[in-house]
């Protein structure tokens, strides 16, 4: 017997919208208040999760054909890069540096190194959560 789904199916992209949204937003106001590359990585990974869930793995990875074990490589060589490239300038591991720049049509910009580190743990923490999750689910034993 099919089930109708299609409120479901509604629902969910909706919802998983807002959650994609709210995680850009928490993974870029990280690096000045509470939030970050972490609980944004975590957000992505629940819209992600709510996706295989309310449709089936398999269409979801043909839709999203992310291999999790490279994120977790990529994540993980941005964040260890962010504190070498510190240490090649002659400051300690992980030293975080900013400035204002303003740019013309979006103004006055804060930059920090601390926003490519985030990323890193923004892509290891979805990697992992994704990877984790998936590896249980399909399990047939």
């Amino acid at each position: 017997m099919r089930k109708n789904l299609l409120m479901l199916h509604t629902v969910t992209r909706i919802v998983v919208f807002i959650i994609l949204a709210f995680s850009v937003f928490l993974f870029f106001a990280g690096h000045n208040n509470p939030g970050g590359g972490f609980i944004g990585g975590l957000m992505t990974a629940a819209a992600l999760l709510l996706l295989y869930v309310a449709f089936d793995v398999k269409t979801i990875k043909q839709v999203i054909p992310f291999n999790y074990t490279t994120m977790i490589g990529v994540g993980l060589l941005i964040a260890i890069g962010t504190g070498v490239a510190s240490m090649l300038g002659g400051f300690p591991f992980l030293t975080q540096f900013d400035r204002y720049v303003t740019v013309p049509v979006l103004g006055k910009l804060h930059l920090t190194t601390a926003l490519p580190f985030d990323l890193g743990v923004y892509l290891v923490v979805v990697g992992v959560a994704l990877l984790s999750i998936l590896s249980i689910a399909e399990d047939d034993a």
